[in-house]
């Protein structure tokens, strides 16, 4: 099954639908995942260090019938390698563990910075956060795109005000900005900016989460039962009509290939969905970091220096 692509602002082809993996091998099986959804027709592999899960998707990659050429791998740089000068050697890293000579799309995965000698991973503390100006990591990682190591570089998790003291002083433009957006966490403000700046949406944990199952939403369900398909399969293409491109994750192989699988909805059925007032978060630094307040709070908290 072939996946519509959208094209980035370098005029690279991304596909619209690919694979999340974070918490991707708690069961032992993600080799045999992304086998399985590479046969489906995914092509679009969405990676990070702090998924502890890399050289499990290198194996993969390794061992899949498929051109590389027509892979689209996405990996992310941790927050304790944005001082400039471990730019680089965070992606070499990363190549080696994905066994790739390049990397399709390389995204600074938050911006924040940890001192270089925390652990990857998600448990760090307040004391572990060191002032990086976002723009000094930006230029390392506009000079891996010169080497070749890279041929698309973007964001995740930055908000509006970021973007907007970001961008003029940048010689290459983000091509993509990796954010959590579901019918619960639609963030507006954010994806407008991105279109205005021809910059594309990703959207990660695009079905909520753990408690935060957009699937159990009762108007969801309704329009799933008048097109008799799933309630992700609503989710999935309410994401994807408003040209944001999804990352779901799964290990079942019959939803795997439901969520290759859109469906149109109606002018009003997107519009209700958009109108639901429900505002439900997964991830927010700033609920354990007062000093990452800034980042999904900026109205409570300023952000620091760009």
């Amino acid at each position: 099954m072939s996946v519509k692509s959208l094209k980035l602002n370098n005029g690279n082809l991304m596909p619209e639908i690919g694979l999340g993996t974070w918490k991707g091998d708690e069961s032992g099986a993600l080799v045999q995942t992304i086998k399985t959804a590479v046969d489906l027709g995914y092509r679009h592999i969405d990676c990070a260090p702090a998924y502890g899960n890399q050289r499990e998707i290198g194996k993969a990659l390794k061992e899949i019938q498929v051109p590389r050429k027509e892979l689209f791998i996405v990996s992310k740089l941790f927050e304790n390698s944005h001082r400039p000068e471990l730019v680089e050697g965070a992606l070499d890293h990363i190549l080696e563990e994905l066994q790739l000579d390049y990397l399709d799309v390389l995204l600074m995965h938050w911006p924040f910075a940890l001192k270089p000698e925390t652990d990857f991973g998600y448990d760090h503390e307040a004391k572990d956060i060191e002032n990086v100006p976002i723009m000094d990591t930006w230029k390392a990682m506009e000079a891996l795109v010169d080497k070749g190591k890279v041929r698309t570089i973007g964001v995740s998790n930055f908000n509006k005000t970021i973007l907007e003291k970001m961008l003029p002083q940048c010689r290459i433009v983000p091509a993509i900005n990796q954010i959590e957006n579901h019918p619960y966490c639609q963030q507006k403000d954010i994806v407008e900016v991105c279109k205005k700046n021809d910059i594309v949406v990703t959207a990660y944990c695009p079905l909520g989460g753990v408690k935060i199952n957009v699937m159990d939403d009762e108007l969801i369900k309704r329009i799933a039962d008048a097109h008799a398909c799933t309630p992700a399969q609503v989710a999935l293409s309410w994401i994807l009509a408003r040209g944001i491109a999804v990352i779901p994750k799964s290990s079942n192989p019959i939803r795997l290939k439901q969520n290759l699988k859109t469906v149109t909805l109606t002018s009003d059925e997107m519009r209700m969905i958009g109108d639901i007032k429900r505002h439900e978060r997964k991830c927010d630094p700033g609920c354990d970091f007062e000093q990452l307040k800034w980042i999904f709070h900026p109205d409570e908290a300023e952000c620091p220096v760009i």
